[in-house]
Parts: C-alpha cells; sequence; structure tokens
C-alpha cells in the first residue's frame, strides 16, 4: 500500500486498516514463538502486535520516506517484545544457559580457529549429543538476535534501525554506511555456519517456510529443526558480538 493510499484510507476507516494488517501481526508473532518457552500463549502477542499496529498507524509519517510495512513490523515485534518483558517469561535459570552457551562456543571457536560443530561444542559441555541437543533445547528462549549484537548503536548512538533505514529523497551517507557495514557482518557469520544451519535459515526466513515444512525438506524432525535454528541463532550472537568488541 502506497503512503498516499495509507493516509487517505487511515482517514476514512481504521479498523480496515487493522484488519489489513492482522495476518502481519500473526507471521510475526509465530517467527517469535518458536524462541519461546511452551507455556507462552502465542494469542498474548498477537493482541499486543495489535496494539503495536494501532500505536504505529498513529505516528506513521508518510514523508519519512519509509515502507508502511517495514515500519509497521518493527513497531508490531517491538509491542510484542515489551509484551515479554512485562510478563517475565524467561526463568533465570534458561537465561544461564544461554549465557552458558554463548561463552562456550566463543570458547571453543577461539581454541579451533574456526566454527565448532554440534558435536565439538557437546564434549566441551561433556555432553553426549542427545544431552546437548536437550540442553540447546531448554536454552532456546533466548535465542533472538538482537540488532544491538549487530553493531547498531554503537558509541552512544541511540537510533534505532528504522532511523538507519536510508530516506530515498536525503540520503544519509553515515547511515548508508552503518547498515552496509552490519549487513556485511551478518553475511560473514552466516557464511561460517553449517550447511544445515544455513540452510534452515534460508528456508525460514527467506522461503517463509514453517518448521514442519522445513523438516520435510531436511528429512528431520520438527524438533531438530528447532534445534538447529537455535544454535545458528547462538553462533551468530557470538559472532557478531566479537565483531563489536573488535575482537574479529
Amino acid at each position: 500500500m502506497s503512503c498516499a493510499k495509507l493516509t487517505t484510507v487511515y482517514n476514512m476507516d481504521r479498523d480496515a486498516l487493522i484488519r489489513e494488517y492482522a495476518p502481519l501481526v500473526k507471521i510475526i508473532a509465530s517467527r517469535l514463538a518458536i524462541r519461546l518457552p511452551s507455556h507462552i500463549d502465542v494469542n498474548d502477542l498477537i493482541n499486543a502486535g495489535i496494539i503495536g499496529v494501532i500505536e504505529a498507524l498513529d505516528r506513521f509519517d508518510p514523508s519519512r520516506g519509509v515502507k508502511v510495512e517495514t515500519y509497521l513490523s518493527f513497531r508490531i515485534k517491538g509491542a510484542m517484545l515489551d509484551e515479554l518483558r512485562r510478563m517475565d517469561w524467561l526463568p533465570r535459570s534458561t537465561r544461564e544457559k544461554a549465557k552458558q552457551l554463548e561463552e562456550v562456543h566463543s570458547r571453543v571457536e577461539a581454541r579451533l580457529g574456526r566454527t565448532p560443530t554440534e558435536e565439538e561444542i557437546a564434549a566441551s559441555f561433556g555432553m553426549d549429543i542427545e544431552e546437548y541437543r536437550k540442553f540447546l533445547k531448554e536454552a532456546a528462549g533466548v535465542a533472538v538476535l538482537s540488532l544491538d549484537d549487530m553493531g547498531l548503536g554503537q558509541d552512544g548512538d541511540t537510533r534505532s534501525i528504522l532511523e538507519c533505514i536510508a530516506d530515498p529523497l536525503s540520503e544519509d551517507p553515515v547511515a548508508r554506511l552503518n547498515l552496509e557495514e552490519t549487513k556485511n557482518r551478518l553475511a560473514m557469520a552466516i557464511g561460517e555456519l553449517q550447511e544445515k544451519e544455513r540452510l534452515v535459515l534460508s528456508l525460514y526466513y527467506y522461503e517463509d517456510l514453517n518448521l514442519k515444512e522445513i523438516g520435510r525438506v531436511l528429512e528431520v524432525t520438527e524438533s531438530r529443526v528447532c534445534q538447529l535454528h537455535s544454535q545458528a541463532i547462538f553462533k551468530l550472537k557470538t559472532k557478531l558480538k566479537k565483531f563489536k568488541k573488535g575482537e574479529i
């Protein structure tokens, strides 16, 4: 939907706009839900997302040159994350497991000089592969990749990702450089993942397949797909934090 059309329709029928973007809310909620404990109700995320849509439509400025869908996506996800923080959804034990995973990934990678395999990480924990996968599943609740991990917001820069999106009418060269650097860092980190991990990310985020569909493609269980996804995200977080600290 064009900015001009949005402005016109918004003035006429706000409810229609909310209904139009409701599917986007459900997609974002479903993607976020796979990283959360099973007791989190996806409907709570959807409700928070709808509120995010309402607030975003009130604040949207067509003159900024940002696509409506891009703006809404970030606002919807932000509203859902705010709701999760309000719910205090993640147990301390899960956070500790996630911290251990990141530390072990970083330590083993430094020792080997490359991205470690699943078996090597399991061995570092003193676990067999099944024990490690169970541990990984328990820590999956925090397998959320923050844009801060990609290097945005460094050196006191408090701008949001939306403010780093180039305005076609007045391009900011510094913002463009930051965004390009972020893309390059992420591409390099993804390139060092194992083949199945890269394939899971590609099928999930670019082909819009769900976990069950990806499982059929890879001929593995849905649970195994979830493990591969979590493992890939943990590896990316470790790599991008090193980028941010200037260690790589």
